[in-house]
């Protein structure tokens, strides 16, 4: 698998609890090499006509780009909420090691099929 095969995907969660429990399904599941929780971030966004800020964890999840459907998809079922952020990245860059370890930790093999 070349750079271009992998993707970078942020996602938001209400709390880091939450954030740690999503970040286990993803890499359990095999959807994710490596998610990294960032404890607190402040978001600012549009919803219900208003104006919303509030502190929300974020995750960086690293993820073959074959698998951002299926992620999104497990996100989507996990997340508490109704819309949560999923937004996959390109990914220009990456050392030769780490992309081995990319490979190697999204494959196929031991997946749940759900």
């Amino acid at each position: 698998m070349s750079h271009a095969d992998f993707l970078v995907v942020l996602i938001t969660a209400p709390t880091v609890a939450d954030a740690r429990r999503i970040a286990r399904v993803l890499i359990e599941e095999r959807l994710a090499a490596c998610v990294n929780v960032l404890p607190e971030c402040r978001s600012v966004y549009r919803w219900d006509d208003g104006v919303v800020e509030e502190a929300e964890a974020m995750m960086i999840a690293k993820t073959a780009r074959d698998l951002f459907p299926e992620l999104a998809r497990r996100v989507t079922e996990v997340h508490p909420y109704a819309v949560p952020e999923v937004v996959g990245l390109p990914v220009i860059k990456v050392t030769d090691p780490y992309r081995r370890f990319l490979s190697d930790s999204v494959g196929r093999e031991g997946r749940d099929p759900r």
